[in-house]
């Protein structure tokens, strides 16, 4: 099985952070948000992956190529010059890459703890031209529904579609699976979005689409699309909300020694005399300067650099960031070139 990673968006609500790194290539405790998807894919046994770029896309190519060489992928990028093709056209740019059979395609900028096995095995005994896989919709969002009737077929994605009787609405978690049928249904040039145009218009002609609706309990999924999201889903991993297990050997927890009760260090994360109350994370060639205080819900990446007496509390530092001491950061994620922006506010 074969698989893509759609890596071509803009990440227009994460701006500035997304002026520095497209945002499948963002760091979330060290890592690229990249390495959760191409953990999943792992342990479903993928092994050939391809994504898509547009934005920034000579930064994006090259942690793919360094993502895909650590987890041992091979890898098949597609660049989309000129203007963005949106979800349905990225896909079409790689259909001779996956229209050899049932291939499973990923948003790269979420986080999903979940087994896509069931999930795949369900796809292919069902039948169905692709697969959406769905969640109860989160409390307090307002995401466009897909809606399933009684046999979970989907009917209507954000109110377009033939409809039905006692149709309910589920979240779209950003996974798919398809069958290479899909592909019939493209337009064969221009911008198109797989759920609105693509899927409508198979259902409309007869096809099926299912909705898988995941029930386990032990799953968590996040887009991480405002800094207030990326805030949340940075304390829900630090707090232990978040099966990181599922990760394997992408957990950020891996190798990391525990520092106290409640923070994890890398081995060669320097902290010197700092005070942590935590939960805490410091990741690869940290540095603390003398004085620094590390309170609640804060996390270093990769060769983060903090001043003499800096006190941090509810911070996200991303990897190669400086941080001046002598001053407190609050509620916020600092990243470098100066780069800061408020965890809080709508």
């Amino acid at each position: 099985m074969r698989a893509m990673v759609l890596c071509a968006g803009l990440g227009t609500r994460l701006r500035p952070l997304t002026t520095l790194w497209p945002k499948p290539a963002m760091p979330l405790f060290g890592r690229p948000l990249l390495r959760y998807a191409l953990s999943s894919l792992s342990q479903l046994g993928v092994r050939e992956v391809a994504i898509n770029t547009h934005h920034l896309p000579e930064v994006m190519e090259a942690v793919a190529r360094a993502e895909a060489s650590r987890a041992g992928f091979s890898l098949e990028v597609s660049h989309e010059a000129g203007a963005i093709q949106g979800t349905g056209g990225g896909i079409r740019g790689l259909s001779s890459f996956l229209s050899g059979g049932s291939s499973v395609v990923l948003n790269g900028d979420v986080l999903f703890a979940v087994d896509l096995r069931p999930i795949v095995e369900a796809h292919e005994a069902s039948k169905a031209d692709a697969t959406m896989v769905l969640l109860p919709m989160p409390e307090g969002e307002t995401y466009n529904a897909v809606e399933l009737d009684a046999h979970r077929h989907v009917r209507r994605i954000a109110g377009q579609g033939p409809g039905g009787e006692k149709l309910s609405g589920w979240h779209f978690t950003g996974v798919h699976v398809l069958s290479p049928r899909v592909f019939d249904f493209m337009a064969p040039e221009g911008p198109i979005d797989i759920n609105r145009d693509v899927y409508v218009k198979l259902i409309e002609a007869g096809g099926v689409v299912r909705g898988h609706v995941v029930t386990e309990t032990d799953v968590y999924w996040s887009d991480l699309g405002t800094p207030q999201r990326y805030a949340a889903t940075h304390r829900d991993v630090l707090f232990g909300q978040v099966p990181m297990v599922r990760f394997a050997d992408a957990s950020p927890f891996v190798g990391m020694l525990r520092h106290g009760l409640s923070a994890w260090a890398h081995p060669s994360a320097r902290l010197g005399d700092a005070r942590v109350t935590g939960p805490a994370w410091f990741g690869e060639r940290v540095v603390l300067g003398q004085g620094v205080r590390i309170g609640a819900a804060v996390s270093l990446g990769a060769g983060v650099r903090v001043g003499d007496g800096a006190h941090l509390n509810r911070c996200a530092v991303l990897d190669g960031a400086e941080v001046e001491g002598g001053r407190l950061y609050e509620d916020v994620i600092l990243a470098p070139r100066g780069v800061r922006v408020p965890m809080t506010g709508a």
